[in-house]
């Protein structure tokens, strides 16, 4: 990509919010005028907070990312924007009118998810070389292939109207959090602790994961054998470390919403770790068909724990002992 396409890039990813927060920033100027002719529109902003939020994804997102990526036939943007629609969120529901929360609860829960998100945000722009848009997720890619003229409509769908149902169902703790007015207690620790340890598994998951594809890219460069796995660090216990570090960070905000007594917010984690299992069985096929890794990699499956952090199994033991 170009530094004209990058910079092109970079400025349609700064104004496709713009619409949402405008239109928001406007009803918290003016929902309290009844002389408005907007009235009752405003008093429909006002309550239902949720509803408004899912309007605003269906049409900022949906509709708009989804144009924007028919014209350049890239729907790179909701994967950047996984890192981001968080924040906004988290600040639309600590600054809607009808909220009501432990100020202290809601301070710490928006540093973590700006802690989170700068830390996704970063490991996004590491992972595609500071640029902006170069490439789309793989996934989204081998599916253009495979559905071809039809990809259009389907990626309307499977692109960006699953990922409003799944953001939302994970966030739904962040909406819970600032629309309960309790003091804290002893599992808001336990609860930020875990999204702690999460952000900061996965941030070393992925520093190990990134130093291992720059060797592995200078190697290939330089004509010379790639290592076939990364089995050190935090690899050597996990065989997704990444992912389990994320998925604590969001079992930890559900922890959240429980103490709060709405635990039913387990569900959008579940669905999203259900969805993560599946990803991990693609992308575990995805390397046994690389011929150099296929045959370590498959040592690597039956020694090393897929998600939960564990000691590696006898096998590998006795292998680096024969070595």
């Amino acid at each position: 990509m170009g530094r004209s396409g990058n910079l092109k890039n970079a400025i349609v990813a700064f104004l496709v919010p713009l619409p949402s927060i405008l239109f928001y920033l406007y009803f918290l100027d003016h929902f309290h005028s009844n002389s408005s002719s907007l009235s009752s529109l405003w008093s429909w902003c006002f309550h239902h907070p949720l509803l408004l939020a899912n309007v605003f994804f269906f049409f900022n997102v949906n509709v708009l990312f989804w144009t924007i990526g028919h014209i350049q036939s890239s729907d790179w943007m909701i994967d950047l924007y996984w890192t981001v629609i968080p924040v906004l969120l988290i600040h639309y529901y600590a600054t809607h009118p009808s909220a009501q929360f432990d100020g202290l609860r809601s301070k710490i829960v928006i540093v973590l998810t700006w802690v989170w998100s700068i830390r996704l945000t970063h490991n996004y722009f590491r992972r595609e070389k500071w640029q902006w848009g170069a490439r789309e997720d793989w996934r989204f890619a081998d599916m253009r292939l495979q559905y071809g003229k039809h990809w259009w409509w389907i990626s309307f769908f499977s692109v960006y109207f699953s990922q409003q149902i799944f953001l939302f169902g994970i966030c739904l703790p962040l909406y819970v959090v600032h629309s309960v007015d309790e003091p804290m207690n002893i599992w808001d620790l336990v609860a930020a602790g875990v999204c702690l340890c999460g952000i900061v598994i996965a941030y070393f998951a992925d520093t190990q994961l990134h130093n291992f594809v720059t060797r592995n890219t200078k190697l290939k460069e330089l004509g010379k054998p790639m290592v076939p796995n990364l089995d050190r660090g935090l690899w050597q216990y996990s065989r997704h470390p990444n992912y389990f570090g994320e998925q604590l960070w969001w079992w930890g905000l559900v922890v959240f919403a429980w103490n709060l007594g709405h635990g039913w917010t387990f569900v959008g984690s579940l669905i999203n770790s259900m969805c993560l299992a599946y990803v991990t069985v693609l992308v575990e096929q995805r390397m046994l068909k690389q011929e150099y890794r296929a045959e370590a990699y498959r040592l690597y499956q039956k020694t090393t724990s897929v998600w939960v952090p564990w000691f590696r199994s006898s096998a590998i033991a006795v292998k680096d002992k024969d070595t």
